[in-house]
C-alpha cells in the first residue's frame, strides 16, 4: 500500500466585512483587534479590516481538509510552513504536536489537518478528540459598544432569535449597569457576559460596577475586567462579589506570553469561577482537561471569524466536559458571510454538531472567489 503523504496547499485570502451597524453604534468608533498590527498599535484596526486566509490542503490519495487561520496571518511564516510539511507522511504525524514551531498560524494548519486525517480515516474530527459528551453547544449573541439607546431593542431582537445569552465589549466609558437593567426590562431571561478586555484597569473601578450588577442579577460572568496578571486581585473581587470572574486565555496571543500555564495559575491563586480558552484542537483540549480537573466551567472564545474554524470550535467543545458556558460562535451574525455552501446549524441558544466527515463543512468557492484578494499555492513538484 503507498504511502500517502501531504501534497498541496493551496491558500486563499479573503477579506469578509461585517454587516451594517452589526458591530457597535455608529457612533462609537472603537476598533478592536487586540494586538498590533505592522507598525501601528493593539486596538487601532477594526478586525474586519483584516485578511484571513483559508487553506485547502490535499493529500496524495485525493483527500482534502480545509482549515481557516486568524485574522492577520504571517504570508511568509505560512509558506515555510508549508514547505516543510511538504511531502510529510500523514500517518508520521502526531494530532497532538505537529511538526511546526508554535504561532498564532499554527491553528490554521492544525484545523486542516486534522479536517483530512480524519477523511482519511472516515471519521468525524470531534471523534479524534474523544467523542462528542453533547450534539448541541450553548452560544451567545454578541455585540461591541453601544449607545444606550440601543440596548432594548438589540437585547430583543436577539431574544426573539432564541438567544439566552448575550455578550458585549465594554470598557470604562460604557453604562455596564444602565445596560444590564435596561436588558432585564426586555429580556427577563436573558443573561449577560461582559468583556472589557482588561480595560477596566484597577479593582476599584470594577467594584464600583459589581454593586450595581449585582443588584439586578443578569450577568453571567465578568470576563477579564482587569489586567490579566493581576491573578491576586481577580481573587479579590472574586470575594468581594458574587458576580463570577472569568479569565481568557488566548492560545493565538503567543506575542502576549499567554500559555497553557495561565490557566493553572488562576486555579492555584483561587483567581477565577471559569474560563473563556482560545486555541488549536489539540490544545483547547489540554485546557479543558485542566478546567475540568479543577471543576470549573469555559466556554470557546473566537476572533469573530469564518466558518471553517467556527465548525472547529464546536467539534471542540462537544468533545470538551468542562465546557458548558455559551460560547463565541457568532460570526454570521456579525459578518456578511461565513464561506460555507451549508451555513452551520445555529438555533439559538444552541449550535449544532455538523454531520459528515472530517468537520463536516463544506466551503462555497463562489462566496470565496467573490471575497478574495489573493491566492496562492505551495505543492510538489
Amino acid at each position: 500500500m503507498s504511502v500517502v503523504r501531504i501534497e498541496h496547499f493551496h491558500f486563499y485570502e479573503v477579506m469578509v466585512p461585517a454587516r451594517p451597524e452589526a458591530i457597535a453604534s455608529t457612533s462609537i468608533a472603537k476598533p478592536l483587534h487586540k494586538l498590533p498590527v505592522g507598525g501601528r498599535s493593539g486596538w487601532s484596526v477594526q478586525f474586519d479590516e483584516l485578511p484571513k486566509l483559508i487553506v485547502r490542503l490535499e493529500l496524495s490519495d485525493g483527500t482534502v481538509g480545509w482549515g481557516e487561520f486568524y485574522r492577520s496571518h504571517n504570508e511568509k511564516l505560512v509558506r515555510d510552513i508549508a514547505e516543510n510539511l511538504l511531502e510529510t507522511p500523514l500517518m508520521d504525524l502526531s494530532l497532538q504536536r505537529l511538526p511546526i514551531p508554535y504561532c498564532r498560524e499554527y491553528d490554521g494548519f492544525e484545523c486542516a489537518i486534522w479536517d483530512a486525517f480524519a477523511r482519511h480515516h472516515e471519521m468525524r474530527v470531534v471523534d479524534l478528540l474523544g467523542g462528542p459528551v453533547r450534539d448541541a453547544v450553548a452560544i451567545s449573541a454578541w455585540s461591541s459598544h453601544r449607545e444606550l439607546a440601543e440596548i432594548k431593542p438589540l437585547a430583543n431582537g436577539f431574544a426573539l432569535q432564541g438567544h439566552r445569552y448575550l455578550k458585549f465589549k465594554c470598557d470604562l466609558e460604557d453604562d455596564v449597569v444602565e445596560w444590564c437593567r435596561h436588558i432585564a426590562e426586555v429580556a427577563p431571561d436573558m443573561e449577560v457576559i461582559l468583556d472589557p478586555n482588561e480595560r477596566w484597569e484597577t479593582a476599584g473601578d470594577t467594584r464600583k460596577r459589581l454593586d450595581g450588577l449585582s443588584e439586578i442579577g443578569n450577568l453571567l460572568c465578568l470576563e477579564d475586567p482587569i489586567p490579566r496578571w493581576k491573578l491576586n486581585e481577580f481573587a479579590a473581587l472574586r470575594q468581594y462579589s458574587s458576580i463570577p470572574i472569568a479569565l481568557h486565555v488566548s492560545l493565538p496571543y503567543v506575542q502576549h506570553g499567554q500559555r497553557v500555564k495561565d490557566a493553572i495559575q488562576a486555579i492555584e491563586c483561587n483567581a477565577v469561577d471559569g474560563f473563556n480558552f482560545n486555541g488549536g484542537l489539540a490544545r483547547f483540549k489540554q485546557l479543558d482537561h485542566i478546567a475540568d480537573a479543577a471543576h470549573l466551567p469555559c466556554w470557546h472564545g473566537s476572533e469573530v471569524d469564518l466558518g471553517i474554524l467556527e465548525a472547529a470550535y464546536i467539534h471542540a467543545s462537544a468533545a470538551a466536559l468542562s465546557c458548558t458556558w455559551p460560547g463565541d460562535i457568532f460570526g454570521r451574525l456579525i459578518r456578511e458571510h461565513d464561506l460555507l455552501e451549508t451555513p452551520l446549524d445555529l438555533r439559538p441558544p444552541y449550535a449544532y454538531l455538523p454531520d459528515g466527515l472530517g468537520l463536516g463543512v463544506a466551503p462555497d468557492m463562489i462566496a470565496i472567489k467573490h471575497y478574495m484578494i489573493s491566492e496562492f499555492d505551495i505543492k510538489t513538484d
